[in-house]
């Protein structure tokens, strides 16, 4: 029995293969309620739904708390696989029956759902990102103003440009606070942060967004974030290793901490120097050597144990 459930900002569509059986729920706690009932009762092995901007996250914490094996997946991974069945036309009612039909094909491994604490880690942590952007947008903008008759625009892009970094201090307090309140965040928190290159927001991207992290092997977790290298071959032909997949905002902040450990970290330095005297182009060392930061992060983890220059 696969559940593929369509979320809308005010009702769930619903259905299940087989018997192929299509219903909707209003997405509010009435609606949730009649939806654990019902799908409780048909002991679904998966029940799938897609990230939709936030509207997903009740649904999905009701089902996981009522036990039910829910997995919450990346919207381009279900329109490839529509567009590999030739499914094009794109209804609440088709996408439902194209998310338990990607349930029955797939068989989507069940993450665990975030605890509202993790959520709201995640949701400080997606605001900081938008409060970079502006301010780097607007910086952007101060930057094209020039000019005696560009003064009241340079004057209003200062307040903002000032208004914004107040908010990022803001965020970046809570942040640390929310981290420091929780023992296990702190812990973990430590233990990144004694790696050199990893600093405050790189440690708390992985914890809010990779919680994996120390529970797979160094395989998996690199395929995880998007850094595994893909390979391209066909009969004879041996094409180029390249990545691709993941999560994004994980892997950008792999690649700023990798870009310090360079510097900073000897045992990364020793590695990308190794792999440039090689005669490895620099972004594909660039990439090795974040996998290798990943598994010795991963490692630490796992054991418990600080950082240490003795390479993994």
């Amino acid at each position: 029995m696969f559940v593929g459930i369509d979320v809308a900002q005010r009702e769930l569509v619903v259905s299940v293969l087989p018997p192929g059986e299509t219903w909707s729920v209003g997405n509010d706690d009435t609606g949730l309620k009649d939806l654990v009932a019902r799908l409780a009762a048909l002991t679904p092995t998966r029940v799938v739904l897609e990230a939709t901007g936030g509207y997903e996250v009740l649904c999905a914490a009701a089902l996981a708390a009522a036990a039910l094996p829910v997995v919450v997946v990346n919207p381009r991974h279900v329109r490839d696989f529509a567009k590999a069945t030739g499914q094009l036309a794109k209804t609440d009612r088709v996408d439902a029956r194209l998310l338990a039909l990607f349930a029955e094909r797939i068989r989507p491994d069940v993450r665990p759902v975030p605890d509202p604490a993790a959520r709201e880690l995640e949701e400080l942590l997606t605001r900081r990102r938008q409060l970079l952007e502006m301010r780097q947008a607007e910086r952007n903008r101060l930057a094209q103003a020039i000019g005696r008759r560009q003064h009241h625009l340079r004057k209003s892009l200062k307040k903002h440009i000032a208004f914004l970094e107040r908010e990022l201090a803001i965020a970046d307090s809570d942040l640390g606070t929310m981290v420091r309140a929780s023992p296990a965040w702190r812990e973990r928190d430590d233990l990144l942060q004694s790696a050199p290159g990893i600093g405050p927001v790189v440690a708390r991207t992985l914890l809010a967004e990779l919680p994996e992290l120390g529970r797979l092997n160094r395989r998996a977790i690199a395929k995880l974030v998007g850094i595994a290298p893909m390979s391209r071959d066909s009969g004879r032909w041996r094409g180029q290793r390249s990545i691709q997949g993941g999560r994004a905002t994980v892997r950008a902040a792999m690649y700023m901490a990798t870009l310090v450990a360079t510097r900073a970290n000897p045992v990364i330095r020793a590695f990308y120097q190794r792999l440039l005297a090689l005669g490895k182009p620099k972004k594909v060392a660039l990439i090795a050597c974040m996998r290798k930061l990943l598994t010795i992060l991963n490692h630490m983890l796992r054991t418990g144990q600080p950082w240490s220059p003795s390479p993994t």
